[in-house]
C-alpha cells in the first residue's frame, strides 16, 4: 500500500455507501466510488457539500450544485498549484493520491548526478509533470485531449515552472513511442497512466487488456543506459498490481532493479482505514 498523506489543500473527510466526501481548499465535494461498499461513518457532515455527482441510471450523470461555486480554484501540494474544478464524468482534474508517486519520482530525480530526461505518458492535467520539473528534470508530456494539454500548461504557469525544460505535445502515446525509438530518443524515467478505454488523437482507440502489454514492451525500449523508475498507474477494475508487476518483470529483462506494487490510498480525516484509489507498479534502480 501506498499511502498519500502530504496534502494540506485536500481532505477525505469520509466515505460511505459508494460516495466519498472531499475538501478541495474551500470547497466540500462529494462523487462516487464503487469501491466504497460501506457504511458512511460521520453522516452529519455531508450535510457541508457544496455540489454532488449524481450518476444517471442510463449512465453517466451530472453534477448538483447545492452552494454557487467559482468557476475553478486552486489547491496546493508544497510548492505545486493545481487548478482544479467539477468536470462531467465526476472528474475534477487532478488525482490527489498521485501525490505519493510524485513524491517518489522527484525523490529520485533529486538524488541522481545528472539531469534526467522523463517521459509522462496519459498525461492528463500534468501532476507528474510538474512535480517531475519541479525536481530539476527535463519532461516530455504527451496526452491525446488538447484541452488537457492546455490546464497542464496553465498549472505549470500557476506553478512558477513555465521557463523549465517541458514539452507538452497532443499525441498518440504509442505512435510517439515508436517515433522517440526512431529518432533515437532515450528517457531515464518514465510514467503513465493508461486508461481502461481511450480514444487517441487521431480517433484510435486504446484497451487496456488488448493494448496495454504491447505498449509498455514497446516504451521500455526508450529507457536509456542510466534509468532511474518506470512507473504504471492503473485505475482499470480487475487490472491488479500483480499484474502491472509482471508486465515490468517481463518488458525489463536483465535490467535488475526492484519493483514494487501496490494500491494507492488516502487517507480518512479521524479515522482508521483508508480509502483505496487504484493501483501503481514501481520499477526503480
Amino acid at each position: 500500500m501506498f499511502l498519500t498523506n502530504g496534502w494540506q489543500d485536500y481532505t477525505v473527510l469520509d466515505t460511505g455507501d459508494g460516495m466519498k466526501l472531499e475538501r478541495w481548499g474551500d470547497v466540500i465535494l462529494s462523487r462516487p466510488d464503487p469501491q466504497v461498499i460501506w457504511a458512511k461513518q460521520a453522516p452529519e457532515l455531508w450535510q457541508a457539500a457544496h455540489a454532488e455527482y449524481v450518476r444517471s441510471d442510463r449512465g453517466g450523470g451530472q453534477w448538483n450544485f447545492i452552494r454557487k461555486l467559482p468557476e475553478r480554484w486552486t489547491i496546493s501540494y508544497g510548492p505545486l498549484r493545481f487548478y482544479v474544478r467539477p468536470t462531467g464524468f465526476k472528474h475534477t482534474g487532478l488525482f490527489p493520491e498521485q501525490a505519493s508517486n510524485w513524491d517518489f519520482m522527484a525523490k529520485m530525480i533529486k538524488a541522481a548526478s545528472f539531469k534526467p530526461r522523463i517521459l509522462n505518458l496519459f498525461a492528463y492535467t500534468g501532476g507528474a509533470t510538474l512535480a517531475c520539473a519541479q525536481a530539476g528534470a527535463q519532461v516530455t508530456h504527451i496526452d491525446a485531449a488538447k484541452s488537457m494539454n492546455g490546464w497542464a500548461k496553465e498549472n505549470l504557469a500557476l506553478s512558477g515552472l513555465e521557463d523549465r525544460p517541458v514539452r507538452i505535445l497532443a499525441d498518440d502515446c504509442l505512435k510517439f513511442v515508436l517515433r522517440e525509438q526512431r529518432r533515437g530518443n532515450r528517457y531515464d524515467g518514465i510514467v503513465m497512466d493508461p486508461p481502461s478505454y481511450g480514444r487517441g488523437a487521431d480517433g484510435k482507440v486504446f484497451r487496456t487488456e488488448d493494448d496495454l502489454f504491447h505498449l509498455v514492451s514497446e516504451t521500455a525500449k526508450l529507457l536509456s543506459d542510466t534509468p532511474l523508475f518506470f512507473i504504471i498507474n492503473s485505475y482499470t477494475t480487475g487490472l491488479s498490481s500483480v499484474v502491472c508487476k509482471n508486465l515490468l518483470s517481463i518488458c525489463l529483462p536483465g535490467r535488475g532493479g526492484a519493483i514494487d506494487a501496490g494500491d494507492l490510498c488516502l487517507p480518512i480525516e479521524g479515522q482508521d482505514v483508508v480509502l483505496p484509489c487504484g493501483t501503481t507498479t514501481r520499477w526503480h534502480i
